[in-house]
């Protein structure tokens, strides 16, 4: 039998000769286009929050805010949960495609909402699609990559989020003031006439999910059709309700039991930070005395950094290793957080949020990047699902808390605890290597997919 990760020719997964980005770029475009809508969903709510506040027959207060905004990530919990077993079961195309239709179906309730309550239950609704729609791009874009460039593919792919929460910023601040907030959230559901329709006729299925089903030939020819090597059996998802069970427990084997906590842990952090920001930055910089549109510009700007910052991490992380990017990055946001908190001149402010966004975003996509390194091709899905789902419980607080803060008239002091996630999450990620090493069950059994995890 061969070796995991390695196909009777001795090459690689992802080796085949012309296996480029050119020849995975439609699956990397369809992928971008399926989170492009995901950034727009996830930040339309801080965009419009401002406005939604102010409009005196709607009755949302402060408290009220951070709590619905964790609705959302908690409705994205439970489904990225979900979908890192589901989709090795059913697919990944289907559960795309389904979540792409319940996150538009979730804004549409939002748009119509007369009340805090049914505006939350959308929220909880567009999370529950959401959630999955994170882990099932990333993997796929993950295993179609070339060998060697997941983390440029990964940082590529998530550059489409930040291009879809600057759109919302521009809807928040254009058709927002124009033609009132629930306009902006009926944007949010046109993914399902947008999207879902090509996913489903162009995005292939997964050639380890093919051939863990039996569909060989079917594997072979995706395989080929995208410059792949031909998928092998120890590549493929387990299958059955054992096989779920197992994948999820394979989480907690010698050499990487150490580690899961700790990816957890920073993609926790990771996902705080990029929860709380997107949701709460506008209102905090207008407590912070920035006027109105000031202040949701910085939402656009702190965007726009995360997009220069994915292709920036996304290069280093090929070439030194995503754990020692991930770690600088959360330990420069927490700098940027800092001099957030301080009430510099408006051009200054301006380009601190733009430098702060460049290692915010990004330093959580290098998690997802390196939790590709820790486990072998079979568990990468559910690994992903699992790092992204319990990261959720980071994207639920920071919401959760900035509307606390705010509550209580202190917002300023949500840059504080954002610097301190900065800093959590920097010796999370950092520690991977070392809980790798001391993980292994002996001083030199080999642990799969260990090369590059020292970086």
């Amino acid at each position: 039998m061969s070796p995991i990760g390695m196909p009777p020719t001795g090459l690689p997964p992802s080796a085949a000769p012309g296996h480029t980005f050119r020849s995975v770029a439609p699956v990397l475009a369809l992928c971008w286009l399926a989170v492009f809508f995901d950034g727009v969903d996830v930040s339309i709510y801080g965009a419009v929050m401002p406005h939604m506040l102010d409009d005196p027959g709607f009755g949302l207060t402060p408290a009220v805010a951070g709590t619905i905004g964790s609705w959302v990530t908690l409705g994205m919990l439970i489904g990225a949960l979900g979908t890192g077993t589901l989709t090795d079961w059913v697919g990944r195309r289907p559960v795309l495609v389904a979540g792409v239709l319940v996150f538009s179906a979730g804004s549409a309730v939002c748009a119509v909402a007369g009340s805090p309550g049914l505006f939350g239950a959308g929220r909880f609704l567009a999370g529950l699609g959401l959630g999955g729609l994170m882990p099932i791009c990333l993997s796929m874009v993950m295993e179609f990559a070339p060998r060697g460039r997941a983390a440029l593919a990964t940082g590529l792919l998530m550059t489409s989020y930040h291009a879809g929460a600057m759109c919302a910023t521009v809807l928040g601040l254009t058709l927002a003031p124009a033609q009132g907030w629930r306009w902006v959230f009926w944007v949010g559901a046109l993914p399902a006439f947008v999207a879902a329709p090509l996913l489903l006729r162009l995005l292939p299925e997964s050639p380890g999910v093919l051939l863990a089903k039996g569909r060989t030939a079917e594997a072979a020819a995706v395989a080929d059709r995208y410059g792949m090597a031909p998928p092998v059996l120890a590549d493929a998802p387990a299958q059955g309700a054992k096989g779920r069970l197992a994948s999820v427990l394979a989480l907690f084997r010698p050499g990487v039991r150490l580690a899961t906590p700790l990816l957890w842990l920073a993609s926790f952090c990771g996902l705080l930070l990029v929860y709380g920001v997107s949701t709460w930055l506008p209102q905090m910089m207008r407590a912070s005395g920035y006027g109105l549109t000031s202040s949701v510009s910085f939402l656009l700007i702190i965007n726009a950094g995360g997009i220069a910052g994915l292709l920036i991490a996304g290069r280093l992380g090929d070439r030194y290793g995503p754990v020692r990017v991930s770690a600088l990055w959360f330990l420069l946001t927490a700098a940027g957080a800092l001099l957030l908190g301080a009430r510099l001149p408006l051009g200054a402010t301006y380009v601190v949020v733009a430098v702060t966004g460049v290692w915010l975003f990004s330093a959580q996509v290098m998690v997802y990047a390196a939790t590709h390194r820790v486990y072998p091709p079979a568990e990468r899905a559910t690994g992903l699902g699992w790092v992204t789902g319990i990261g959720r419980t980071g994207a639920v607080v920071g919401p959760w808390l900035g509307g606390v803060l705010a509550a209580t008239a202190n917002s300023q002091l949500g840059f504080t605890v954002f610097a301190l996630a900065g800093l959590l999450g920097a010796l999370a990620i950092g520690s991977v290597p070392l809980a790798r090493r001391l993980g292994r069950p002996s001083a030199t059994a080999p642990v799969p997919e260990a090369a590059g995890m020292e970086r």
